[in-house]
């Protein structure tokens, strides 16, 4: 706040802060996850499930605008979201207690990539690992220190494990 000169100013400087602070995305926020290259938003269908592979509920690139079945709860362990170093929890709004994750072994049968679904569980009995900690990126190269913003271009991705 230094070399403001005027009151004016002072009303400027704290309405920048109020909207760069409204833009901070907190735990517990609802988000929706858009493809940017497809333009169509990440979706859920709590009774629509893979037939093969893990027979979980099924995640896809639905439509071009949000929906009830394309938002999130964002959830982590900090007041807010830096890139450097959390990760995040993707629980979807509309089942409740399934969160986006990965089972390591199953390949999605449309991609033949790893398969993404939304579940409830952490560890499955047959020794194939649920995994749901998501690590996220900023879209441009550099090393960006912020904060996670509503609007950001993100790249996701998840730490692989092994048995």
């Amino acid at each position: 706040m230094k070399n403001l000169t005027s009151l004016n100013e002072l009303v400027k400087e704290f309405e920048d802060f109020v909207v760069y602070e409204s833009n901070l995305i907190t735990n517990d926020s609802i988000v929706a996850l858009k493809h940017v290259a497809t333009g169509k938003y990440l979706n859920s269908v709590e009774d629509l499930r893979y037939r093969t592979g893990s027979g979980h509920q099924t995640v896809f690139v639905g439509s071009p605008e949000p929906g009830l079945n394309s938002l999130w709860k964002i959830k982590f362990d900090k007041e807010l979201a830096t890139y450097a170093s959390t990760s995040i929890k993707l629980q979807h709004v509309k089942s409740k207690n399934k969160f986006l994750g990965t089972y390591s072994g199953y390949k999605s049968p449309s991609s033949n990539h790893t398969e993404v679904s939304c579940n409830n569980i952490s560890y499955d009995s047959t020794r194939v690992h649920w995994v749901e900690n998501w690590k996220f990126n900023h879209n441009k190269f550099e090393n960006h220190q912020g904060y996670l913003k509503s609007n950001d271009i993100i790249h996701l991705s998840i730490k692989k494990t092994t048995n």
